[in-house]
């Protein structure tokens, strides 16, 4: 998966992003770290769930 992430708005140091953006407008993204994989969902309830 690669996609053109931008950045939403911050006011903090902390990186911040748009779940839309990293889901491509669906309810799910793949994100990867080191040799892991997860899923992150966006739920009906508008709520994130991060699971391995």
């Amino acid at each position: 998966m690669s996609a053109t992430l931008h950045p939403a708005s911050t006011t903090t140091s902390v990186p911040a992003w748009v779940a839309e953006d990293l889901t491509q407008g669906g309810n799910l993204a793949q994100i990867r770290l080191g040799n892991q994989e997860y899923f992150l969902r966006i739920t009906r309830a508008g709520k994130l769930i991060l699971t391995k």
